[in-house]
């Protein structure tokens, strides 16, 4: 950089311009300060120059910098190319202002450079990314030199926004496919709580063989097969990633320790997690701490959490979520409350629904019901589904009726449509001998045709993800399994296999909570 400066200094002496060079390498640095000031030195910057800065500008940001640049470079009477547009549009997409996009696509076609494949390429992709999936789908159909990007820009706009269906198919109606494409859509069914799906989407990119994923792709399957409890795959697509060099990258091993935390491996998650050492960044450290909290380490959880503030970590929303919940399941309702309160004392974080949702689900379990219907009376958002029914699954174990109704009276104007909430209800009055309460809500499902829907499992087996439902008999091979079933029901009414009941009723109580 000094050396640079001293450059510099002497083309400035001696009336040497060496502007061109200065620039370009004062943004490999890169320092954009510095490379702006020679430019803004600069009586008549060329084009190259202007591209060169809003490029930078684009990349590294402010990208508010870009649009003053390009009207600069329109008064200095200079005609753009589609360089200049391929760098605005990207940074159009980050500044995410509709008007302003609009504006630049007017200019596009003035100039007439729809014909450039990455300029028309970068477009859709400004518009996929702001969620003007219209606008997007308009200019791709537009386009007639599409190229596998430009179909990888429209499939990921799709997928991010929720629309999987139209994601899907524009993805089989593709020429040719490339690992973008497959992570684009593995990423959308991951992002939208379709896990099946986007496991399965990477075991067919697997068996087809003709694309080798990558860590965007690994960081992207790893979170479903997470979720779904799918450790033997997701072992092995970790033993894939160390394999192919991709441990290098964070997203990768933060991926790898959620899977191994959620699915209640602690010991190696532990061991990645020290593994990780240096590298580990906050996700890192909230990854642990909540798998420490739900899988019943409350103590752990905690004393990691001393030991991140240790660390110079700053906590944020998430953190606290974690250790509210291991809260939860020691039964540490002082420690639950003083984390809670210093969110904002302390650490100046406003508590969202989910720390309030982990509050009322400490105070719900150890039974101070009316505490918890105070603390949702007086949040600040509008409590929803998951508060109330919080508050009813504690109403349940704990057999109070009173609040039980109040809990219930706002769920059926949430979810009308949901079962459980009824059917809770209703057990309720039953445990409480108030028949008439039964017999009014299965009237008023009844009335409004509520029917609870049969509850479903994942199972993993040699690599493949089942879904079950009680007695489901759907399988190809449903007779094999009850009659291992039967032989293991008749061995435990043997007493040849040990069962620990405790652990069994508190399961159910957990599940029944949940």
């Amino acid at each position: 950089m000094n050396q640079l400066k001293q450059f510099h200094g002497h083309a400035l002496r001696h009336g040497t311009d060496f502007t061109k060079y200065l620039i370009t390498k004062f943004l490999e640095i890169p320092n954009l300060n510095y490379a702006r000031k020679v430019f803004d030195g600069t009586p008549h910057p060329p084009l190259f120059l202007y591209n060169k800065l809003i490029q930078a500008y684009s990349s590294r940001g402010p990208q508010s910098h870009c649009l003053p640049l390009y009207s600069q470079l329109l008064n200095q009477c200079l005609s753009p190319n589609p360089h200049s547009f391929t760098f605005l549009f990207a940074a159009c997409a980050r500044l995410s202002n509709p008007r302003q996009a609009q504006m630049l696509q007017a200019h596009f076609v003035k100039f007439g450079f729809g014909h450039d494949v990455y300029a028309s390429t970068a477009l859709v992709d400004m518009y996929a990314k702001m969620g003007l999936l219209r606008f997007a789908r308009k200019v791709f159909d537009e386009t007639s030199c599409k190229d596998t990007p430009t179909w990888n820009s429209l499939i990921a706009g799709y997928a991010k926004n929720g629309d999987l269906e139209v994601a899907f198919r524009l993805f089989s109606d593709m020429p040719s496919r490339n690992v973008i494409s497959w992570t684009a859509l593995i990423s959308g069914y991951a992002q939208n709580g379709k896990y099946k799906e986007a496991l399965e989407m990477y075991m067919e990119m697997q068996r087809e063989g003709r694309v080798k994923a990558n860590e965007v792709t690994i960081a992207s399957v790893l979170p479903a097969c997470a979720n779904l409890g799918a450790l033997e795959v997701g072992m092995r697509i970790e033993s894939y990633a160390r394999a192919n060099g991709y441990f290098r990258n964070l997203f990768v091993k933060n991926a790898v320790l959620e899977l191994y935390a959620r699915c209640g491996v602690i010991e190696k998650a532990m061991g990645l997690f020290d593994e990780i050492g240096r590298d580990r960044n906050l996700c890192t450290w909230n990854t642990m701490i909540m798998g420490l909290a739900v899988h019943g380490k409350c103590h752990e959880a905690l004393e990691m959490f001393e030991e991140m503030l240790r660390n110079g970590l700053i906590p944020d929303d998430v953190t606290f979520v974690g250790e509210i919940l291991a809260c939860t399941h020691g039964g540490l309702i002082s420690k639950g409350r003083e984390l809670f309160n210093s969110m904002e004392t302390k650490y100046s974080i406003t508590p969202k629904l989910e720390h309030y949702g982990c509050m009322v689900d400490l105070l719900g379990r150890a039974g101070l019901l009316q505490e918890a219907y105070e603390l949702i009376k007086s949040m600040p958002m509008k409590p929803d589904s998951v508060v109330w029914g919080t508050l009813l699954g504690a109403c349940s174990f704990h057999g109070n009726v009173e609040l039980a109704e109040k809990a219930a009276e706002s769920l059926f104007v949430l979810e009308p449509w949901n079962p459980g909430n009824y059917v809770i209800l209703s057990n309720i009055y039953a445990r409480a001998g108030k028949w008439d309460g039964v017999a009014n809500m299965r009237k008023i499902m009844k009335g409004f045709n509520v029917t609870k829907a049969a509850g479903h499992s994942f199972i993993e087996e040699g690599g493949v993800i089942h879904k079950f439902i009680v007695e489901d008999k759907s399988h190809s091979r449903s007779n094999e399994v009850f009659r291992v079933l039967d032989c293991v029901t008749a061995e435990m009414r043997l007493g040849l296999v040990e069962i620990d009941l405790d652990l069994i009723f508190e399961e159910l109580r957990f599940m029944e909570l949940c």
